[in-house]
This record gives C-alpha cells, sequence and structure tokens, in this order.
C-alpha cells in the first residue's frame, strides 16, 4: 500500500507530473487537430496554392525550377527578354517564349516550393485523384486530395511550432500567464487553423517573423549590456537579416520588412548602430541576390511577374487583366497617379475592416486598445515599436500589392500580410488583458482563473463554432472538382498544351501544360495557337461559366470568351475557323478539343 500512495504522489505531485501534463497536452493537440480536419477541413481553394503545390512536384521529379501553370504576361516577358538578347540569325521555328519545352516560373519565390518540393519526396505523395477509398472519398464522392491532406498536416505541425515559439517569447518578454494565454489564443485562432489547410505559405512565413522578432529581443538584451562582446550582437543582426531574406524568397512582400528592421536597429544598436544595420542589410541583400539575378537572366527583371503586382488593380490593369495579357502596354506604368489612386482605394477596407480583425480574434482589439499602455520592461516597449512599425508597413504594402487573387479569397490568400503578426499581437493583446485583470484587485483567486478562462472562451468562439455542424464541404466546388479535371486531363498527351480559366487546377490536378485564357477568344488565341504552340483543348468551368448572363455574357464584346460561351455553349455555334470543334459537356463545366479524345480513351480502357 504505501508503494501505492507513493505511486499517486509522483503523478500528482512528484516527477511524473509535468510529463503527465506534457502528455495530455499532446493528446489534446492532437485530438483537436484530428476534430478540425473533420468537421472543418477544405482542399485547396485558391490559385496561390495550388500554383506553389505544382512547382513543387515538378521540383520533385527533377523538372527544375518551370512552372505547368503558364501566364500570358509571363510569355510576353521571356519572349521580349530572348529576343532583345538574340544574336545572329533566327528563324519562325524559334521558342523564344520558352512554351514548347518547360517554361519557367516567374511568379513565385523559391523557399515554399522548395520546401514543399522536399515533403514530397520524404513523404508518400499519391497524385491520383480516389473516388472509391476510405476518408479520402464516401464511396461515390471525392472528399480529400491526398497531397492537399498531407500539406495541410505539415502546416498545421508548423502551427504547432508557432504556438510554442508563441509561448517562449511572450514568457520573455512578460511572464508565464501572459506565455500561456497568448499561447492558447494563437491555438484557439480560427483564421490560423484555416491558413493551415489552405496550402499557403502563411505559416512558415510566421515561424520566421516570429524567429525575427526573437533575434531582435535578444539583439535589444545584449546591446543593453554594459560589457557585450561585439561578435554577439553582430551575430544577431545578421540572424535577423538572414530571416528576413529567406522571408522575402517565401513571399516578396515580406522583404519589406528589412526597412522596420534597419531602423530598429538604429534606434536601440548603440554605438555601433551603423555597422550593425549595414551588417543585418548585407545578410538580407547576400541571401536575396542570386535568385534576383536568376530571374534577370530568364526574365529581364528582378521579381518576374510578381514584380508587377503595384500594377495589377489599378484602372489600367483591372482584375487579372496584366497577367492574362500577351502584348500588354506598360507605357504609363510610371505614373505616380495610379499608384496614389489605387493605395486610397485598398487602404480604407484594411483600416476600416482588416485592422480591427487583425488575426480574426477579439485580443487584436486589446492589442490596439493598450498601444498607449507603457509596460515596466524595457524590452517589451522596443519589441512593440517594431511591431507597430512591421504594421504601417504591411498595410502600405497590402494595399499597394492587392490583386484579383484578394478579390477571388478575401481573406484567405496570400496578399493578407496582417495575419503574419497575429502571433505577437495576441502576446501584447494578452499582456494589457493582465494588466487590466491587476487593476481589479480580485482577492479570489478563483476569480481570477474564470475571467481569464471566460476571455479565451470568447476569443476562441469562432474556432468552436467552426467544429459544429454543419460540417464544411471538403471540396472548393464551383469552380474546382478534382475528378473531372484529371479525367479530361487524362484526355491529353503529355506534351500537348491546354487552355483554362482554372490552369492552376489543371496543372497540379492534371499534371498538364495550361495557359491561362488570355483576354479575347480571337486575336490572343490565336497568337499562341499560331505562332507559339498549338493548343489541344480549352476547358471552361464555373468560373467563366457562373458569369451574369445580360451584363458580361450578350453585352460582351464579340471576341470575349464570354460571348464565345454564348455561342459555343448554347448555341453550337463555333467562330470560323476555331480549330476546337469537339465539345463535351462535364459537371464542371465544357471540355472543347479538336478530337473526339473521350472515345479513344474509352477504347483504351
Amino acid at each position: 500500500m504505501p508503494y501505492l500512495q507513493d505511486w499517486i504522489h509522483q503523478l500528482e505531485e512528484g516527477r511524473w507530473a509535468r510529463h503527465l501534463t506534457t502528455v495530455a497536452a499532446c493528446l489534446a493537440l492532437l485530438a483537436l487537430g484530428l476534430l478540425y480536419d473533420l468537421r472543418a477541413y477544405q482542399g485547396f481553394s485558391t490559385p496561390e496554392a495550388m500554383d506553389a503545390a505544382q512547382l513543387a512536384r515538378n521540383l520533385a521529379e527533377g523538372k527544375g525550377y518551370t512552372t505547368s501553370f503558364v501566364r500570358p504576361f509571363s510569355l510576353y516577358l521571356v519572349q521580349s527578354h530572348n529576343e532583345s538578347g538574340r544574336t545572329g540569325a533566327t528563324n519562325a521555328n524559334t521558342d523564344f517564349a520558352r512554351l514548347r519545352t518547360a517554361h519557367p516560373d516567374l511568379a513565385n519565390p523559391p523557399v515554399w516550393p522548395l520546401t514543399l518540393a522536399a515533403l514530397m519526396k520524404v513523404l508518400p505523395f499519391d497524385y491520383t485523384v480516389q473516388t472509391t477509398g476510405a476518408f479520402w472519398s464516401d464511396g461515390v464522392r471525392f472528399l480529400r486530395y491526398q497531397p492537399e491532406f498531407l500539406i495541410a498536416v505539415f502546416n498545421q505541425v508548423l502551427l504547432l511550432v508557432v504556438a510554442a515559439l508563441t509561448f517562449f517569447l511572450a514568457r520573455r518578454l512578460f511572464d508565464t500567464g501572459v506565455a500561456w494565454l497568448s499561447t492558447i489564443l494563437v491555438l484557439g485562432c480560427e483564421l490560423l487553423w484555416r491558413f493551415s489547410v489552405s496550402g499557403l505559405s502563411t505559416m512558415l512565413l510566421i515561424l520566421i517573423f516570429l524567429g525575427l522578432a526573437w533575434c531582435l529581443m535578444r539583439f535589444e538584451e545584449l546591446a543593453r549590456e554594459p560589457a557585450v562582446h561585439a561578435g554577439r550582437l553582430f551575430a544577431m543582426v545578421l540572424a535577423a537579416g538572414a530571416l528576413t531574406g529567406v522571408g522575402a524568397l517565401t513571399r516578396y512582400a515580406f522583404g519589406w520588412l528589412i526597412i522596420p528592421v534597419t531602423v530598429f536597429l538604429v534606434l536601440f544598436g548603440g554605438p555601433r548602430r551603423v555597422a550593425l544595420a549595414l551588417a543585418s542589410f548585407g545578410a538580407f541583400a547576400v541571401l536575396l541576390a542570386p535568385w534576383i539575378l536568376r530571374n534577370f537572366a530568364v526574365s529581364g527583371t528582378p521579381f518576374g511577374t510578381a514584380g508587377f503586382a503595384v500594377l495589377e488593380g489599378t484602372y489600367l490593369f483591372p482584375g487579372f487583366k496584366l497577367e492574362r495579357s500577351l502584348q500588354p502596354d506598360l507605357s504609363q506604368a510610371l505614373w505616380f497617379s495610379l499608384y496614389i489612386q489605387k493605395f486610397l482605394i485598398n487602404v480604407r477596407p484594411i483600416l476600416a475592416d482588416a485592422l480591427p480583425r487583425l488575426g480574426g480574434s477579439w485580443a487584436s482589439l486589446l492589442f490596439l486598445a493598450g498601444l498607449l499602455l507603457g509596460f515596466r520592461g524595457l524590452a517589451a516597449r522596443r519589441i512593440r515599436y517594431f511591431l507597430l512599425m512591421c504594421l504601417v508597413m504591411f498595410v502600405v504594402v497590402q494595399a499597394l500589392g492587392e490583386t484579383g487573387l484578394s478579390a477571388e479569397s478575401p481573406v484567405v490568400n496570400s496578399e493578407n500580410l496582417l495575419v503574419l503578426l497575429a502571433p505577437l499581437v495576441f502576446i501584447y493583446g494578452a499582456a494589457f488583458f493582465f494588466t487590466c485583470l491587476e487593476q481589479m484587485q480580485l482577492e479570489v483567486l478563483r476569480m481570477r482563473q474564470a475571467l481569464i478562462g471566460v476571455f479565451a472562451g470568447c476569443c476562441c468562439l469562432p474556432m468552436l463554432l467552426a467544429l459544429l455542424p454543419p460540417r464544411t464541404s471538403t471540396v472548393a466546388f464551383p469552380p474546382y472538382l478534382p475528378p473531372d479535371i484529371q479525367t479530361v486531363a487524362g484526355w491529353m498527351g503529355d506534351k500537348e498544351l491546354m487552355m483554362s480559366d482554372v490552369p492552376w487546377a489543371v496543372a497540379w490536378y492534371g499534371q498538364r501544360q495550361c495557359v491561362w485564357l488570355p483576354l479575347n477568344a480571337q486575336e490572343s488565341f490565336y497568337a499562341i495557337n499560331d505562332y507559339l504552340k498549338p493548343v489541344a483543348a480549352v476547358y471552361l468551368t464555373p468560373e467563366t461559366l457562373n458569369d451574369k448572363f445580360l451584363m458580361n455574357m450578350a453585352r460582351a464584346p464579340t471576341d470575349s470568351w464570354g460571348r464565345f460561351v454564348l455561342q459555343v455553349g448554347i448555341l453550337n455555334h463555333f467562330p470560323q475557323g476555331f480549330p476546337l470543334r469537339h465539345l463535351r459537356s462535364l459537371v464542371s463545366g465544357l471540355f472543347l478539343t479538336d478530337r473526339a479524345r473521350w472515345n479513344t480513351a474509352a477504347e483504351n480502357q
């Protein structure tokens, strides 16, 4: 009996108590992840996620940094660059646009695709859409795409790492109470969980940003020591610059944080401030330079098509007009009024809507309310200055860099930069909450704990509601129906070219080279088909077919794709000389090709 009592004592208060708590916490996190994936998981729904995934697969299969999702604007940049640098005689068969071979990717920085490519090398990815297997289907209907689910699980692991780093950062800046509450807010943030299954690089970027904040915090602490070794200071600033560079190579817009980093080092760097700031910027530039040189070699631009994002969404190039342009007119690209107008239009909803609900949690309101609060710790005050500089920088960059991607998916998209600040915002929101709690002077400990629990529960309420019925659809249809996309892609040869309004989905699910629909169904179509590479099929989905009939189809110009759908899909009238005259209706849309390929596929089966 004494042995049993000793054993119980060890479990409750002894050396095993901590291990038991750790095991219970891990099981709770595992249960939370499983429950979320069963109740609220949805496959990829953004073009950016599918684009990065298909690029990663090409890397994993040894095809180099090439893409199967081809933008007409990318064709223009590559062709213009190669034609301007040509020497000697050429002929009409010269592939200046690099469409007859693997087309180089000009839209994505390399870190996230390389990360996914490494994951694809390690895990057993199966790119066949399953319509019969358990969990991946219900026996009849497609439910989940195995590669997307594996990427989601990887992102959820990153989310757990983000939560752990949030805990250690909050404990260093404040205390254990703030650390635990901040961690709960991160794990209970429904928006972060939505990003975790989106396939975007957001979780990795949040992790990089927290690492950057940790480096600056340690630098600030070391700079206040009376006899600190200079090597330790330079190690911290080099790490900060390198992390900013890695973030920029994950998402180009992240690179603008080198400005807040430099300002922070100049303000709090002490006598060596200039040398430290230059060292940090040097590490950032050294990491970025090779990739910029690669882009120059391929397209003559430092950031490829992504470098023109500031032009998208202006009155010159509304929506996706620029990326779908085969011969864009960039003569007015230097008009400063373009960008002023775009900034003023886009900054209003950011300040009115996105900023108050930063991170999708009420804790952000406490952060905003506590901006004028004087924290006792000097490090906490100075890191808050850095956070505010990042906030201002991201508001400006997000307003100027917004494209049609934000309209496609208003919250969960790669242009949502404010969400990267969410864990640090939660830390300061939790610190302000505890400051207010101390003012209440509660004498009963349980009352204090109850108020903390109520606050955490209110902040996590969107997450709790997401886990309740009804269950979220696992398929982002319309417009994406992976079984249909993989079926039509299977009718095509490996080297044949398709054209679609969802080329990123064709590239990801179908593993076929696919050009984004150019601006019109006449001149631009024939410019690609006749001079660059024959188009063997056109696949149109609800992205085009769900357009408003009267306003956007019937009244559209005669060479528009809306009028094309009206004539071909409804009237069964093909434009004169159009090469694709075999039409097949699918659940997901229309498929036009040069011959009845589905009959050949049926015979082969």
